[in-house]
């Protein structure tokens, strides 16, 4: 039986940590930062954890 493929644009998005938990970056900080408050924007910058809903299809994308 052939193995799995890495699903190559889940795993520039996806980074799974030491621990083997999966974060990903947050949405809406790339552009139109005037109106965004300086406490929103540096949050922006952490990545965040993906939900445990999402993160066993996203295993399997990634084969990990």
């Amino acid at each position: 039986m052939a193995k799995n493929k890495t699903h190559k644009g889940t795993k520039k998005r996806i980074k799974v940590t030491g621990t083997g938990k999966l974060m990903r970056r947050r949405a809406f900080g790339s552009h139109l930062m005037t109106k965004k408050s300086a406490n929103r924007k540096r949050k922006f910058r952490k990545d965040a954890p993906l939900a445990s809903q999402d993160s066993s299809r996203v295993r399997d994308l990634l084969g990990a």
